[in-house]
């Protein structure tokens, strides 16, 4: 699959990736089919399976139960081959989720992922907001302790997952990275997204099939025609249904390739080696005071 520039960050990046919610969360979620969590095996001939299709953005979060060290355990020899998106702020334990946006919960949950996940540098952490966005945004230490963390090398790139227009709109001014909702029945982030976009954000689309209520085909299709999104994370636990997501994504993006923009530059790929290549870009935007 090709790849293309994640916003500013110089991370190279396949159009559709994969979230990893199903390999280790089944408790309160919004999937209208409950499923059982699959066992380490499963797992790992999962995991390797994504891979070797070519999807190479990997997100997951502490709040998605065992995911982070399943991910570890399968295919942490392949990191070089995968861009691992990881988030701060939200955990979830006993049926319920909690909420730290302090500076030392937050450094504590870079700490523990980089363990589950074994790694020595994650690529890009948003913060996982509880809705309030901007009161995260402006009331918390979250923002200027993940700059910090940055500077410092334990993260390459950093921004919001929200629920909000208007805290999406609000990170702009220190993200490398938006994480927004955006699919055929809610299409309310599209303004944020093109400016984004104009701002070198990278634009990374969660619930693009709605929770699956939406047909993986057309859905894909809508998410991936606007040029200013860089990846489309998607999840799942059947090799085959993830397999006709990647046929869909190759079409879709020839298509656009046949109208292309400067917004999203597209590369082909030709080994693994080159697929998480860290461009020397530097970070202009300073953290807010």
């Amino acid at each position: 699959m090709q790849r293309r520039l994640l916003g500013r960050t110089g991370l190279l990046v396949s159009p559709l990736g994969y979230g990893a919610f199903k390999i280790g969360r089944n408790e309160k979620t919004k999937y209208p089919t409950a499923y059982d969590l699959p066992d380490e095996q499963a797992v790992e001939s999962l995991l390797n399976g994504v891979l070797d299709l070519g999807v190479n953005f990997i997100d997951t979060a502490p709040a998605y139960g065992l995911s982070e060290e399943r991910i570890g355990r399968a295919i942490s020899h392949r990191r070089g081959e995968f861009v691992l998106s990881t988030k701060v702020g939200e955990t979830f334990a006993g049926g319920r989720s909690q909420y730290d946006f302090s500076r030392p919960g937050i450094e504590q949950s870079v700490r523990r992922s980089l363990e589950r996940l074994r790694t020595d540098v994650l690529d890009v952490v948003f913060i996982h907001s509880n809705g309030d966005d901007l009161a995260v945004l402006n009331q918390t230490d979250a923002v200027e302790t993940l700059c910090d963390l940055r500077a410092r090398s334990l993260v390459r790139a950093i921004g919001l997952s929200g629920k909000t227009i208007e805290g999406a709109r609000a990170a702009l001014s220190w993200a490398d990275a938006l994480m927004v909702e955006y699919h055929a029945n809610d299409a309310s982030h599209a303004a944020v997204i093109d400016e984004a976009a104009a701002r070198g954000v990278a634009v990374v689309v969660k619930k693009g099939l709605a929770s699956g209520h939406l047909a993986a085909g057309e859905a894909i299709r809508f998410v991936l025609g606007n040029s200013n999104v860089n990846t489309l994370v998607a999840g799942g636990l059947n090799l085959d249904h993830i397999r006709s997501n990647v046929a869909v994504t190759q079409s879709a993006v020839a298509t656009a390739q046949h109208c292309p923009s400067d917004s999203t530059s597209v590369l082909p790929v030709s080994d693994a080696s080159a697929v998480t290549r860290i461009h020397n870009v530097p970070h202009t935007s300073p953290p807010p005071s």
